[in-house]
């Protein structure tokens, strides 16, 4: 009877009262059958949507272009990133809402509100919109910021017009064409170069013919592969990406992205169960292992087949291919794709897909609070027009390695929130001063580091910047692990010297009283009993306001004319609360999820071992 009422792909049921019984009982036995042969495919579907959303929204254009950048400039290193976020994405997820249960009030929720907004223009809008126009300007030579337009008006249409659904289902079949086109190009690019041991020695000798500007030779170590370029963990001091923030600072940053990103959250709480939920993210971490070998290896070996134009040092080389003085690896996928496939065209539009699949994934997390139309497309011009502003400053960051760019102002801005996250959920002692005053100090210390950055700037090999060393000497990595760390001391602090939450307001919130039976009042109930309608209150049914065809039409286009279900009663809704807040499992699915998470677990210390 539940599967018959809540199974979307079996819409129809037979009326007891006017159908003859033998035809019930045979429609009964029918019913059966079908369940026992289509639930398994049903539920891996529902698992492979969730897991092909996750994998769509993380994994956009600014990957392709930023991870074969760096694979370009500096070796297989970033694809350790990867790696570790494949064994992270099996992390327990939560949102922003458990913070004001957990603390009450609405300051760390709008404040995350905020921050989240800043991160999204800093590092995926900005990033997504860069990398998407470098495709269309490498295909088709358009202006890069004609090329903008052009993809941020067919992705704010459907963004503005579809909702979660329409993303997930674009986001499931985007995915499954990347990995097929993704693994084509590796195949080709690998079949150019001679395979994978004439890869390891061509790259090592992929040295631009112009390595002067005229006036001086350029420093050797500008132009020639660094000769760690085949390991992940590299020198902890000298090290362009070292040992310990590779495993340690990445984990911080791993806890804030998985576990309290909308982008992702928003994809998880669509699954059906905790099963389901489980399935979806370990299917993601599976797919997170791919990226090493389908873009940062493939960003690689364009390397070795266009080294004077990918691999270039001399700024006027690089303003002549690229347009920018710092450096030319950002070019390097695209590269390939254009001069590389058969069909370059067919490669573009997925990649132009992945563009907008990771626009449409931010644009509809973020316009969720809306229900006004004016108000969603205002809020998206807003948030695009910002984002294009800041492309620039992407352009040239970080020695113009965009998937740098990314990870240095994540460091900047993530730790507080994941330093909060965990120890709200591990001591019940924190208190909502501590965690505010850790969250907006946090804050301004990681602000402080990045305006100094950009203030400065990062430079290039050959135009090294000025940028005092106690600020920019230390590796955005370990800067990560040192602003978690004041982050943790901060709220530590204040707690202790705040009033205690009492663990009335705690049950099932923090780990010690997780397993808690007794009721608990939410620190925002009285809000929220303010908020409701008593019960004495007359409620008095006014008739819908009748609208015209064109605000029909208008709130059609803005996803917000849906249609409004039968209301149910309190047991109903009581019900319905109690099937969405259930977290129990099938024994044999738990232990299926389970399982795999350890295999994904151990599949990736091994990746990281084998290319230490």
């Amino acid at each position: 009877q539940d599967k018959c009422t809540l199974n979307p792909f079996y819409p129809f049921r037979p009326s007891p009262a006017t159908s003859p019984l033998a035809i019930t009982n045979l429609f009964s036995v029918f019913k059966s059958l079908f369940f026992f042969l289509f639930s398994p495919y049903q539920t891996f579907s529902l698992c492979f949507q969730i897991g092909a959303s996750l994998f769509a929204s993380n994994i956009g254009s600014g990957h392709f272009v930023g991870l074969a950048g760096t694979g370009a400039a500096s070796g297989i290193a970033m694809g350790g990133f990867e790696w570790n976020l494949s064994a992270s994405s099996i992390y327990v997820v939560t949102m922003p809402e458990y913070l004001r249960k957990r603390f009450g009030g609405k300051r760390i929720q709008i404040y995350l509100s905020v921050l989240s907004l800043l991160l999204y223009i800093f590092t995926k809008v900005s990033a997504d919109i860069f990398s998407g126009a470098i495709f269309i300007n490498m295909a088709l030579g358009l202006d890069l910021y004609l090329a903008i337009f052009l993809l941020l008006a067919i992705t704010g249409l459907y963004t503005i017009t579809g909702g979660l659904a329409a993303v997930i289902y674009t986001d499931t079949l985007q995915t499954a064409i990347m990995l097929v086109g993704s693994c084509i190009l590796t195949g080709f690019a690998f079949h150019e170069v001679g395979g994978y041991e004439a890869f390891m020695t061509k790259y090592m000798n992929a040295i631009p013919s112009v390595i002067t500007d005229g006036n001086s030779t350029i420093d050797q170590k500008c132009y020639t592969p660094r000769a760690d370029s085949f390991h992940i963990f590299r020198d902890p001091i000298k090290g362009d990406l070292p040992w310990p923030g590779l495993i340690f600072g990445l984990s911080i940053l791993a806890l804030w992205y998985w576990c309290t990103d909308q982008v992702i959250v928003q994809r998880c709480l669509s699954a059906k169960n905790m099963s389901h939920v489980k399935a979806g993210c370990i299917l993601c971490g599976y797919m997170k292992l791919l990226p090493m070998f389908l873009m940062v290896m493939t960003g690689m070996t364009s390397r070795i087949l266009y080294t004077d134009k990918v691999a270039c040092t001399v700024p006027s080389e690089c303003k002549k291919y690229c347009g920018t003085e710092v450096g030319c690896t950002n070019i390097a996928y695209p590269t390939l794709v254009v001069e590389l496939m058969p069909n370059g065209e067919s490669h573009l539009a997925v990649m132009l897909g992945l563009s907008q699949s990771s626009l449409t994934s931010i644009f509809n997390s973020a316009k969720k609070s809306f229900n006004d139309c004016r108000k969603v497309v205002l809020f998206i011009l807003v948030l695009i027009g910002i984002s294009i502003a800041w492309v620039p400053i992407v352009q040239s960051a970080q020695s113009g390695q965009l998937f740098d760019y990314i990870q240095s102002i994540t460091s900047y801005l993530g730790p507080p929130i994941a330093a909060v996250f965990l120890l709200a959920v591990f001591w019940k002692r924190v208190t909502e001063p501590g965690a505010f005053w850790g969250l907006i100090i946090g804050f301004l210390i990681g602000v402080s580091r990045m305006v100094t950055e950009f203030a400065y700037g990062t430079g290039s090999c050959m135009q090294p910047s000025n940028c005092p060393t106690i600020i920019c000497g230390v590796h955005y990595l370990y800067f990560a692990i040192i602003l978690f760390v004041i982050s943790v001391i901060i709220i530590v602090v204040v707690s202790l010297f705040t009033k205690p939450i009492p663990d009335v307001h705690l049950y099932r919130l923090c780990w010690s009283l997780r397993n808690s039976k007794e009721e608990r009042i939410d620190l925002d109930a009285e809000e929220e009993d303010i908020q409701e309608t008593p019960e004495e209150t007359i409620e008095i049914e006014v008739p819908e306001e009748k609208k015209g065809c064109l605000r029909r039409a208008y709130d059609l286009f803005c996803g917000l004319d849906q249609p409004q279900g039968p209301k149910m009663t309190k047991e109903e809704e009581e019900a319905m609360k109690l099937k969405m807040t259930d977290t129990s499992e099938k024994p044999l699915w738990r232990t299926v999820v389970n399982i795999n998470g350890i295999i994904l677990l151990s599949v990736a210390v091994f990746c990281h071992a084998f290319f230490a």
